[in-house]
């Protein structure tokens, strides 16, 4: 089974400039938890997700109309492939404790997610999905 088999399409972006209170907003909108944030080239540049904006923005108490996604977002996002294995997905979540991915094609666009609720839903070994929640779920070993 493929990642474009069970991601979720048609994700949209927010722009590194856009508030908080933007993106907030499209959450509740589209009912979601993060949103990719893609430049002004329309690359990746990162993900914002509802916990960074309750941890990072609440905490230091900034405004949600003047802070802007970039401010809050987390860089680097991890990504997998749309052609890949399905359980390249899950290692990499797993190797990453990370609970969604970024899933690009051939071309590096953006062409959907893939979550652990993706996982569990929409794949027939539920072995696969346990495993990956189990795994992301694990703490952190500290060195």
């Amino acid at each position: 089974m493929r990642v474009q088999d069970i991601m979720t399409p048609g994700v949209e972006c927010v722009r590194p400039e856009d508030s908080i209170a933007r993106a907030a907003e499209r959450m509740r909108e589209l009912d979601v938890g993060s949103l990719p944030v893609c430049g002004s080239d329309d690359k990746l540049v990162g993900i914002v997700t509802d916990r960074d904006i309750t941890v990072r923005a609440t905490a230091r108490c900034c405004d949600p109309s003047t802070t802007c996604v970039r401010d809050v977002m987390t860089p680097g996002i991890v990504t997998c492939f749309d052609d890949e294995d399905v359980q390249v997905a899950v290692d990499t979540m797993e190797m990453n404790q990370i609970r969604r991915l970024a899933v690009l094609n051939s071309n590096m666009r953006l062409v959907g997610i893939v979550s652990l609720g993706d996982l569990a839903i929409r794949t027939p070994d539920e072995r696969l999905s346990g495993e990956a929640l189990e795994r992301v779920s694990q703490p952190a070993l500290s060195t």
